[in-house]
């Protein structure tokens, strides 16, 4: 009597427990959903590693603002070397489509538009593209929780998302492995159209900047050319105050906000 006692407990538990249990959809949702700041203003130290091991970097800065329904704006300034000075770039989050992005090229002195098409081209010739600089509706994947392992001295969630429309998304999954106490990604892995691996993309540092968990470097390898890049943040500040007129394309052609 006792024996089956223990035994409908701990089938009892059993169910308590998947009453709490998270999903895949949940998971990605918190990660969303993680607070930051109004703003974000950083100095960033961009490294391109070639196949050879050579390093070409650049100095670039980099600012967000959060709008309505928290959709967010990003403008990246590039001022190092010379044959990239003064290029600059905007992106406006949008809900339920693609985002806007568009590009100042010195050397045309003109604005361009991004093309929604063009988002899985490189972005500057680094290993991220167009649509890796921006957050991804989390609405527009379907998410799987695949299991919880220990990466490094993170405990993590794993979750394999993959786009509701095939033709959505450059890549053809993404797994990412979520840290538990910081709702953010600490490894992305990306699969091409054919199932490969193709980039890995690793949080390398992160620290707590006025309150709120923040990645202060990443690195994204193409494990498939060999190539990577990694992102530094030199100086990072949140919720500084920003004009609107910085997140525009009258901005991207003038510098002058």
């Amino acid at each position: 009597m006792k024996r089956s006692i223990g035994i409908a407990a701990g089938l009892f538990l059993l169910w308590v427990g998947s009453l709490f249990a998270l999903d895949g959809r949940e998971i990605m949702d918190r990660v969303d959903k993680r607070p930051t700041g109004k703003t974000s203003h950083a100095r960033v130290r961009m490294d391109l590693i070639d196949s050879k091991g050579q390093v070409n970097t650049r100095s670039v800065e980099m600012f967000t603002v959060k709008g309505e329904k928290d959709l967010k704006k990003l403008v990246i300034v590039f001022h190092a070397p010379a044959s990239v000075k003064d290029t600059r770039y905007l992106a406006v989050e949008n809900e339920g489509r693609d985002d806007d992005k568009w590009i100042y090229l010195p050397a045309l002195k003109r604005v361009r538009r991004i093309a929604a098409s063009e988002g899985g081209s490189s972005f500057m010739g680094s290993d991220f593209t167009y649509d890796d600089m921006s957050d991804r509706d989390v609405d527009r994947d379907n998410h799987k929780l695949l299991r919880e392992e220990k990466l490094e001295s993170y405990q993590c969630y794993v979750v394999e998302s993959s786009a509701k429309d095939p033709k959505d998304s450059q890549y053809s999954k993404r797994i990412s492995w979520v840290a538990k106490d910081l709702w953010i990604p600490v490894k992305i892995e990306l699969y091409d159209k054919k199932g490969n691996l193709q980039k890995v993309a690793t949080m390398d540092k992160i620290d707590t900047i006025q309150g709120f968990v923040t990645p202060l470097q990443t690195t994204m390898k193409n494990v498939q050319k060999g190539t990577a890049t990694v992102l530094v943040m030199e100086k990072f500040v949140w919720d500084e105050p920003l004009p609107s007129s910085l997140f525009t394309t009258r901005y991207l052609e003038t510098g002058k906000p």
